[in-house]
């Protein structure tokens, strides 16, 4: 028997990278051989003294005094280490501490000697968590090394200022590096350092009074400054993907945004922001919540930092005041993070209840003018030029002495401290026009209902919000509806036919829905807005209607309406997640649990709707992990913890909860893709080509009412499930779902990449920005009307087979 026979361990999965040569060498040094000069031999001699101590499955105390005399004088020599040596050195204490082995001092000589060897970044690598690991589950061990672990772990003061910040936030992340390369001579001023230790125990969920005083004691004008400076940097701070490769051969990825040792001291700083009585605070605090509160990539149901988006949210909480509400707000638009979510939700109702108001009430008195004038412009002189900040776009604008227009910043102002102004604005601008936007169609969904005179203030006068609600149909309870249309006497509403009524101040309004309108009105609607040409913020009068149809009727307590299709599982939860869908997380773990299956979840006016998916993807293709693919199942509505039959659903929650899942389907559905998914032939085709949901019949009634004014309406006709459109060598169907394209006579698929294929002229769309499945579909069909124009060879190799 070998040391590698012998050896036991707790855990021995280091030893699966020992290779054959190496196993035969320490086969070797079992029968007595010794290294010489060879340094691949001495570090494996080193290996071998470690599994040496050993002492079987009973464990024990003593050693032998020759297995000693090894151990030491491999600890005392000079083996040129590496750090794959270290780390297999103390994985093979580590097995040997956790089954019995007591002689603390003696099983970690050799990792402590070999740790020392190697340079403080890699010790941290090495090391990261074996201090906590000790001091909280293996204490006796702690008592023993823990001195020589502190000491291995410190740079001493030779390393300068940059030193002794990692002595304290260590270097996993690049906030954490820059504290220390580029913050370090600032954070390590003695006027400055103990409240950066102060920050690093910041490891409660709150503050305390305690350590709020102590902060306030510790706060200095640079210290100020530094919080300002750091935390815009993790406002702005992206995470990063790692590639590993373990010994055996094995490859993961990790994502990192903020390492515990970084976020503690961050969550620190955002605390000490309850001290800091300055403008900035507020945004700042925001940024750093919105930025922490949504998932990896901008998005999801998860968060980049819990931890520091709740601590900004609860420092909000703690200024009180309306100053932080638009920050919130914004926070609560893009956020998805349940508990998050509902922090945000407890500090506006706090604060609206001291202002006397409910929280939504709150939210339309508190939304930010930017100073821009009711035309929704502010205009500055700066230098010789004028500069003017636009809420539409939003954008800024220079107006040169002679009075021409140019877009970007001209170099004689570029330094002036009021351009910067206005650049830091346009960014507030940017951010707060999203959360409005959500906040209107929230409303709409919710029913949500005002007083003329509050909808006046808050909205239509309001230059950030009035740009979208100006453009919004307006509806007076069990009333008439109308546009807003200024006049000498102020706000109207007007109707299709030209008809106006100017609500009384008290009269209750709401947002129009055409849930609640005949198919007539609902067309005229759309007619009228189509001829004024206004592009609304969201769907309003071409949003899609999804009433109960027989077949759900006679399933009685489910929609099998959006069951059966075959979803790119990350865009469908994306997407889901951005419309206040939650919960869904399945993929190739815990089968026999049921880590396959799962569901999305959305509250809605007190109803819960839940849409069942199941991984629908190869385990071996997606490496174990996230699904890539999955498959939806049917949609049931609960209510007061029971499940309830559609009939009792009220209609407009209903056609709500199913528009989002048409739109997950018509956004992330794999009958999208230009060729068909192998083992989804079928659904492919009958997606790609077959009866159209509500969200394509909408289009195919906007498109109803655009061909005619296009310059191909003679070359255009549609069907019930096909834009077709008449070139020179073909005639193609352009299917008003999926995009894709068949040709006559015989059907065959033509493939045309989004993107590829060239600008149509402007056309007008009410209701989605270019790059929409309209915008796709007109863009083909002014392509394929001009078909001998086609000069891509992947399209014109098509057209001739």
């Amino acid at each position: 028997m070998g040391v590698i026979d012998d050896y036991c361990g707790v855990s021995d999965y280091f030893l699966r990278a020992v290779s054959l040569p190496d196993r035969e060498l320490f086969a070797r040094f079992d029968s007595g051989h010794r290294p010489g000069d060879d340094a691949v031999e001495r570090r494996l001699f080193g290996r071998w003294a470690q599994l040496r101590l050993s002492l079987g499955s009973a464990g024990g105390h003593e050693y032998d005094e020759r297995v000693l005399e090894t151990a030491r004088e491999v600890a005392e020599g000079d083996t040129p280490w590496t750090v794959e040596d270290v780390r297999f050195l103390w994985s093979a204490a580590h097995g040997l501490m956790a089954w019995r082995h007591t002689n603390y001092l003696e099983l970690y000589r050799i990792p402590l000697a070999a740790t020392r060897s190697v340079g403080h970044a890699d010790r941290r690598q090495i090391l990261k968590g074996e201090p906590d690991w000790f001091r909280r589950y293996h204490r006796a061990v702690w008592d023993t090394v823990g001195d020589q672990l502190v000491e291995l772990l410190t740079e001493p003061p030779e390393h300068g200022p940059a030193g002794v910040v990692r002595n304290l936030v260590w270097d996993f992340d690049p906030i954490a590096r820059a504290m220390a390369e580029e913050y370090g001579p600032r954070l390590a001023d003695p006027a400055v350092l103990p409240l950066l230790k102060h920050w690093t125990r910041a490891k409660s969920s709150k503050p305390g009074d305690k350590w709020l005083a102590t902060a306030r004691s510790l706060l200095t004008d640079d210290a100020v400054e530094l919080v300002r400076e750091i935390l815009t940097r993790v406002a702005a701070h992206r995470e990063q993907t790692f590639q590993h490769r373990s010994a055996e051969g094995y490859e993961w990825k990790t994502t990192v945004f903020l390492d515990e040792r970084t976020a503690v001291p961050m969550r620190g700083m955002v605390w000490t922001c309850a001290l800091i009585d300055r403008p900035w605070v507020p945004g700042l605090l925001g940024d750093v919540a919105l930025t922490c509160g949504v998932g990896i990539g901008g998005t999801g149901a998860n968060c980049r930092s819990e931890k520091l988006a709740n601590a900004a949210v609860n420092v909000l909480a703690l200024r009180g005041g309306l100053d932080g509400v638009g920050a919130l707000a914004r926070v609560q638009a893009k956020v998805r993070k349940k508990t998050v979510l509902q922090n945000v939700a407890r500090t506006l109702d706090a604060v609206a209840g001291e202002a006397g108001l409910s929280r939504e009430q709150l939210l339309d008195r508190t939304v930010p003018t930017f100073g821009l004038g009711p035309d929704g412009v502010r205009e500055e002189k700066v230098g010789d030029y004028l500069v003017r900040l636009h809420a539409d776009g939003p954008a800024l604008s220079f107006v040169n002495p002679a009075g021409r227009t140019v877009k970007s910043a001209p170099q004689a102002i570029r330094k002036e401290p009021m351009l910067a102004e206005l650049k830091a604005t346009l960014k507030e601008l940017r951010q707060a026009l999203p959360a409005e936007r959500f906040r209107l169609e929230r409303a709409l969904i919710e029913e949500r209902m005002w007083r003329w005179r509050d909808v006046v203030a808050y909205f239509l006068d309001h230059p950030v919000t009035g740009g979208y609600a100006r453009a919004l149909i307006w509806q007076i309870l069990q009333g008439p509806a109308g546009v807003p249309v200024m006049t000498d006497s102020g706000w109207e509403l007007t109707d299709p036919l030209g008809r106006r009524i100017q609500p009384y101040p008290d009269t209750p309004v709401l947002l129009w829905h055409p849930i609640r309108e005949s198919a007539d009105d609902v067309r005229a609607w759309r007619d009228h807005l189509m001829e004024l040409g206004v592009r609304q913020p969201y769907k309003q009068a071409f949003r899609e209607v999804y009433l109960l149809t027989p077949a759900e009727e006679r399933t009685g307590t489910y929609s099998g309406r959006f069951a059966g299709h075959v979803l790119r599982y990350g865009q469908a939860k994306a997407l889901l997640n951005q419309r206040g869908w939650a919960d869904l997380s399945i993929g190739h773990w815990d089968y026999e649990c049921g880590g396959d299956q799962g569901e999305a979840v959305k509250e809605l006016s007190g109803w819960r709707a839940r849409w069942g998916m199941h991984v629908a993807a190869d385990p071996d293709e997606d490496g174990w992990g996230t699904a890539s693919y999955c498959g939806s199942e049917e949609l049931r509505f609960h209510r007061d913890g029971e499940e309830r039959p559609l009939a009792e659903v009220p209609p407009l929650v209903l056609s709500e909860v199913l528009r989002d899942a048409d739109l997950a389907v018509g956004v992330a559905s794999v009958g999208l893709d230009q060729q068909a998914l192998g083992g989804h032939e079928d659904y492919w085709h009958s997606y790609g080509f077959g009866e159209l949901t509500e969200s394509a019949q909408t289009r195919r009634d906007a498109l109803t009412r655009l061909l005619p004014r296009l310059k191909i309406a003679d070359r255009a006709e549609l069907t019930d499930r096909f834009l077709r459109v008449r070139g020179e060598l073909r005639t193609y169907k352009i299917h008003l779902g999926s995009g894709n394209i068949l040709m006559e006579p015989n059907d065959a698929y033509l493939c045309i990449v989004p993107g590829r294929q060239g600008s149509a002229e402007p056309v007008f769309l009410p209701f989605e920005e270019d790059g929409g499945m309209l915008s796709i579909i007109l863009s083909k069909a002014f392509l394929l009307a001009d078909d001998t124009a086609i000069t891509d060879p992947g399209i014109t190799r098509q057209l001739t087979t």
